[in-house]
């Protein structure tokens, strides 16, 4: 039987790395030249190897930086951190566009500073949308113009690309946007409509033709379903309502039309008036995110006493409470009831929910503290602005004051 060959360890340096190679101690001879690269190695064999019963192999190799490093873009890297981008953040988001060459941050620099966007804000866009360095300048201007089309301003679109860089420099195809402002516009919608979907959901513009074209003609088979003969009127003033619908899926907003009209009861003149108005903000959301939620403000309210009827009418005039999750919601509700809120003045100025539990906390002590009488006074005053509820407190607090003779 023939014993195991032994093998024979070799080192080669290279710069901070080194390679190791195995290879048989009968091995008897070999010509030829080992060449190092900056990325790895090879082996040239201008001549014949000769082996007395089996060939080397390679045991293994280490090198002092990994490949994805070794592949960045070096003079990108140097241009980014001059400019204060944040390369951690931009790596996490987008790595690939490290590898790339020829990028164009400097291209999109100047042309972001000609439009008055500020340095801090040009690193900023690029932290968080590093794909933004790979546009042509001649792209940016185009879709700049396209923008333009709808904004007013430079300023404006600097002020979305600094809260949205992504809606900006998301897509390449202006072809595409050029076409959504025209069907937008054809359609019915206001040059008002455009700048809100703009500011506030500007991904509608880069998605497809088609997508848009679809929750369109959903909208305009629901208004005629409803009996409303003016399709136009009724698209524009859901969607100036809810400019996030039409980057929702169309089976989701007819499943919660579906379902306010059906849990409701509503006929088809309050389900329009209900859409037109403070029913459209709720479209976009998740369905079972609405069932879940109305099945907890139900159950909640039924434990405090409420009837369907007075659940119903809760919700229906301001549906936003909708918005609120299990625990905010019944968090929200306990803490009222414990300040000697009554259900009754809940249900009746549900508004008062939009504020947060130490917000409500603070301005009920305050305003107990400056006489305030809530079992004989209207409580929507907890949900004040700020500055008019700091106007009404001292006002009170004066009144009291002369009261006691102070």
């Amino acid at each position: 039987m023939q014993s195991p060959l032994s093998l024979r360890q070799m080192s080669i340096p290279k710069g901070l790395g080194y390679l190791t190679i195995m290879a048989p101690r009968n091995f008897l001879c070999m010509r030829g030249n080992f060449l190092f690269g900056s990325r790895g190695w090879m082996i040239r064999f201008p001549a014949k190897i000769l082996f007395k019963l089996v060939s080397f192999r390679l045991y293994s190799m280490k090198c002092g930086k990994t490949d994805s490093e070794s592949s960045e873009n070096e003079e990108l890297l140097n241009n980014l951190l001059k400019m204060g981008v944040d390369v951690d953040m931009a790596k996490k988001r987008q790595p690939g566009v490290f590898n790339r060459m020829g990028t164009k941050e400097q291209d999109l620099k100047m042309f972001l500073l000609s439009k008055g966007a500020s340095k801090e804000v040009i690193a900023s866009i690029i932290s968080r949308y590093p794909r933004a360095i790979t546009r042509t300048p001649e792209s940016l201007s185009e879709r700049w113009d396209l923008w333009r089309r709808i904004m007013t301003s430079d300023l404006e679109i600097i002020n979305i690309l600094e809260r949205s860089p992504e809606s900006f420099f998301r897509s390449r195809n202006n072809l595409n946007l050029e076409n959504n402002i025209k069907f937008l516009y054809s359609v019915g919608l206001t040059h008002k409509c455009l700048c809100r979907l703009l500011t506030n959901a500007p991904r509608t513009f880069s998605n497809s033709l088609d997508l848009n074209k679809q929750m369109i003609e959903l909208l305009q088979e629901v208004c005629l379903s409803l009996g409303h003969n003016e399709p136009r009127d009724f698209v524009g003033k859901i969607i100036f309502k809810n400019p996030f619908i039409l980057i929702q899926s169309t089976k989701r907003v007819k499943t919660n039309i579906e379902f306010l009209q059906s849990t409701f009861n509503l006929n088809n003149e309050q389900l329009l008036i209900l859409l037109c108005g403070p029913g459209a903000k709720i479209l976009d959301l998740s369905n079972d995110y609405v069932s879940r939620n109305y099945t907890n403000i139900k159950e909640k309210l039924f434990s405090l006493g409420c009837t369907e009827e007075e659940v119903h009418r809760f919700i229906l005039s301001y549906p936003d409470v909708v918005f609120l999750g299990e625990k905010k919601f019944n968090d929200k509700i306990d803490c009222l009831i414990e300040e000697n809120i009554s259900v009754s003045q809940i249900i009746e100025n549900p508004r008062i929910l939009d504020s947060s539990i130490s917000t409500l906390k603070s301005r009920i002590k305050e305003l107990v503290n400056a006489g305030y009488n809530f079992s004989t006074s209207n409580i929507t005053l907890l949900s004040w602005s700020q500055k008019r509820y700091k106007a009404k407190l001292k006002k009170l607090n004066t009144e009291q004051n002369i009261v006691l003779g102070n």
